[in-house]
């Protein structure tokens, strides 16, 4: 009976494999694995680990490796069909009446496996031949050594239209067209796909050959010459040296991705046997789903030439939507002009493990490559390059993931941009004005006849370790009903000494959805803040909280309530400036009394004054902030 790839794949993902191991095996839980002295070999220290996310065993001791189907037949000694019954009666499956179209199919795909075996074995015979001298001599110079000729299969290709075909004939020309070996021409006779290659075959998971990949010797075109796609290959899924580079990858707790063939035999032979690479396209996202499953953040190591920065940043893009915690990539780029054979060879595998420590985050290659994309030098480029960064971040599928992009693309915007100028800040008086207080006599930012009424009791407490929750919940409650202003006051708003933490995590939030945008209400707002989380945190905030801002009311002029937030925030944002400016004087004139200085400590005493009267009549209901 044939069974199909989907059923297969269904009944491994119904059983539990720790489980199933867990009834002859004593395990013990190791991180996100278990572990346990191997069943197929004696041992006393344990190198036996059982994954249930990738649902397989591996023994680094003696190598048994495979999921449910082949525990059962190699440690239990149950036919493949047992197994598979027994499973299915676990996992509550129906296993599948045989099928003659799909045992047809897998008839006619071991016939297309075992052709590929065959022709994999005459390339490697004709490279030790006569016609394979010039072939060993490039080997030779690329410093390919028998070891790794052998381990990876290497063979050539002769110059000839049909010795290939001659050699494997038993099969049938048409088998070997379908198996991508020959080449078939209306009203030709199909003839030798790869003629005077070497010829590099590509394995599937479990090490049979399913394509080649052939370099030309010599002058030539193209470079490098895949099989097409068969019934046995599929480019877009594959990655070269899979077979190999998994179990490595268990051992080295990491996945490095290369360019090339070539790279990938070069850093085997350094000692480094967890690399892959793709079929001569860009990375696809099938590819990066099989990276994931060997290692939680693949390394792309490209060349450092214009092509190969190119191929990691489309990566990048592809894997942007896919990412979620515990899936992503690092780049590590390699100087101009070399490629991991170059590094490895003048340097050896120190050098490519230094290169590969300081690997960038995805975050970083995708900042440095928009920061790169075009000049940057007036406000309608910077604006584009905060929309390219928010675009970029939207594709992330994962909620909170993509909130963390965009918290962090915020960050690098807001730190590269920061205005070299002091921050404008409200004026009791009327209008804004720039400028800071406390520094070498300047005027500062409050100017005009102090109030004569005190400071109210909510004002009194600003400044003294950051703004209370009933200050921070006004003001939060403000920007949710008016977020159009969030965006002009962003520098403003981020600076606010908010104390409570998940208030501070709701005006962060506030931010980012800010930045994000080109258009923000106060639904779309709502939407986002319930996307992370914060549904309940915003019903809080349009609780009645007793205070009478015009942005708190709903029947206020939008316009007025619009100014008097923003004027609210500026005096807010102002305080704990001005109380720090009034400390620094006040410790001044303590250790060295002068007339500047007392004039100093009463001007900031009246501009904290003003400020606080300022919010006080906000929040009494005056409007404070009309325009003169």
């Amino acid at each position: 009976m044939s069974l199909s790839p989907q059923f297969l794949d269904e009944l491994r993902s119904r059983t539990l494999l720790s489980a199933l191991v867990g009834k002859s095996v004593k395990l013990e839980r190791a991180g996100r694995e278990f572990r346990a002295c191997c069943p197929f070999h004696n041992e006393k220290t344990p190198s036996f680990y059982v994954n249930d996310d990738k649902a397989f065993y591996h023994c680094f001791g003696c190598g048994a490796h495979g999921d449910a189907i082949r525990f059962l037949t190699e440690h239990k000694g149950l036919p493949f069909m047992d197994a598979v019954k027994e499973l299915a009666a676990a996992a509550g499956m129906d296993v599948p009446a045989a099928d003659p179209r799909a045992a047809e199919k897998a008839e006619r795909a071991s016939g297309l496996h075992e052709a590929m075996a065959e022709a994999a074995a005459w390339f490697v015979e004709q490279l030790h031949g006569i016609a394979g001298a010039e072939a060993r001599d490039y080997l030779r110079k690329r410093g390919v050594d028998a070891a790794a000729q052998a381990a990876f299969g290497i063979g050539f290709a002769p110059d000839s239209r049909g010795k290939l075909k001659a050699a494997l004939s038993r099969f049938g020309d048409d088998k070997l067209v379908e198996a991508g070996l020959l080449i078939s021409v209306e009203d030709k006779e199909p003839y030798d796909r790869f003629r005077g290659r070497l010829m590099i075959p590509i394995r599937d998971a479990r090490g049979r050959a399913i394509a080649f990949g052939g370099r030309i010797i010599g002058q030539g075109e193209p470079k490098y010459l895949n099989s097409p796609e068969t019934p046995l290959f599929d480019k877009g899924r594959t990655l070269f040296n899979l077979d190999k580079a998994a179990a490595a990858t268990r051992k080295a707790g990491r996945v490095i991705v290369v360019e090339g063939y070539m790279d990938v035999i070069a850093l085997a032979q350094a000692g480094i046997g967890e690399a892959v690479a793709p079929l001569g396209t860009a990375l696809t996202e099938g590819q990066i789903e099989r990276l994931w499953r060997l290692a939680e953040t693949p390394i792309l190591c490209f060349d450092g030439d214009a092509a190969g920065q190119k191929a990691a940043i489309r990566a990048a893009l592809r894997a942007l939507p896919m990412i979620e915690p515990g899936r992503t990539l690092r780049f590590a780029t390699l100087p101009p002009g070399q490629d991991p054979d170059d590094l490895v060879r003048n340097g050896g595998r120190t050098a490519l493990e230094t290169l590969l420590e300081g690997a960038e985050p995805l975050v970083e290659r995708l900042w440095k490559y928009e920061l790169a994309a075009a000049p940057l030098d007036t406000p309608e480029a910077r604006a584009g390059l905060r929309k390219r960064l928010a675009d970029h971040a939207a594709t992330i599928r994962h909620g909170d993931v993509r909130g963390q992009y965009l918290a962090d693309f915020r960050r690098r915007f807001d730190a590269l941009y920061e205005r070299a100028s002091p921050a404008p800040r409200f004026q009791p008086g009327g209008g804004w004005r720039g400028g800071q207080a406390g520094r070498g006599g300047r005027r500062g930012p409050f100017r005009g006849k102090p109030p004569e009424a005190p400071p109210s009791a909510v004002t009194r407490s600003i400044g003294n370790g950051g703004l209370g929750p009933l200050e921070s919940r006004a003001v939060l409650a403000g920007m949710l009903r008016h977020p159009q202003i969030i965006a002009h006051h962003a520098e403003t708003i981020a600076a606010l000494p908010i104390a409570d933490e998940k208030l501070a995590r709701i005006r962060d939030a506030m931010l980012d959805a800010a930045f994000a945008a080109e258009t923000l209400d106060s639904d779309t707002l709502g939407t986002i803040l319930g996307q992370v989380g914060l549904a309940g945190a915003m019903e809080a905030l349009r609780a009645p909280n007793g205070l009478a801002f015009s942005f708190l009311r709903g029947n206020a002029d939008a316009g007025r309530a619009r100014r008097d937030l923003a004027a609210a925030i500026e005096a807010l944002a102002a305080r704990p400036e001005l109380d720090a400016a009034l400390a620094a004087v006040t410790a001044r004139l303590m250790a060295s009394p002068d007339e500047a200085g007392f004039a100093e400590q009463r001007r900031l005493r009246a501009a904290r004054d003003a400020a606080d009267q300022a919010l006080a009549s906000l929040a009494a209901g005056e409007s404070g902030a009309d325009s003169n």
